[in-house]
């Protein structure tokens, strides 16, 4: 495992070597229901969109480096959220699952302060993920992305030094691996069920709406 210093020191060539492995955008398969545990969160604890009492759970899998990410993010989360999570019939969490260094980076900085602007800076870095994770110097464009989330340079180095956050974003990822299998991103499990590739609001519905009633 790449130690956090390896992450501070990521230069383009080495973040380009990485980003081979994302998952090929595939079209939603599902495959066998998820192992006991799935709902327990790691050591951040997860945070959730949409009521306890929701019907549907969405956990999502992905690294912000991952482009299919971003391409769900950009375009089915939206109306996801619009659509299903804000009107309560839809809980859902994002869980790192970081495929290179930067992206390990960029979860540490959205879990700063104890996650209190996780959505809003994950959200923004997805967004602009173009300018930051595929430029020849990704760390310095990621500091300067997260002066608009009001970090300063010295809570940006501090934040990237924190070992236990580091390893905690790392076994969200660890355990993904080795207990629910998830080997690609975007992954998502619809109420335990697995789905693997970027989703289209028309595909998620389809699963959706028949656990909602809808």
């Amino acid at each position: 495992m790449l130690t956090r210093r390896e992450a501070l020191t990521l230069t383009g060539s080495a973040l380009g070597a990485a980003l081979l492995a994302p998952a090929l955008p595939l079209s939603a398969l599902a495959q066998g229901p998820a192992v006991d545990g799935l709902m327990q969160p790691g050591p951040l604890g997860d945070v959730w969109l949409g009521p306890d009492n929701a019907r549907c759970t969405i956990i999502e899998y992905a690294s912000m480096t991952c482009s299919h990410c971003a391409a769900f993010h950009k375009s089915t989360w939206p109306a996801l959220k619009e659509r299903w999570v804000d009107t309560g019939k839809v809980r859902f969490t994002l869980r790192e699952f970081p495929l290179d260094p930067l992206a390990t980076a960029a979860f540490m900085l959205a879990r700063a302060d104890n996650a209190a602007r996780y959505y809003p800076i994950t959200d923004m870095l997805f967004d602009q993920q173009a300018n930051w994770a595929f430029v020849p110097k990704p760390l310095d464009a990621l500091e300067q992305m997260m002066r608009q989330a009001g970090f300063s340079k010295e809570k940006f180095e501090a934040t990237l030094k924190d070992q236990t956050l580091y390893d905690a974003v790392n076994a969200v990822k660890e355990k993904a691996m080795t207990t629910f299998k998830v080997n690609a991103t975007p992954t998502f499990f619809i109420n335990g069920q697995k789905y693997q590739g970027e989703m289209t609001i028309d595909g998620m519905e389809k699963v959706i709406k028949p656990i909602v009633g809808a």
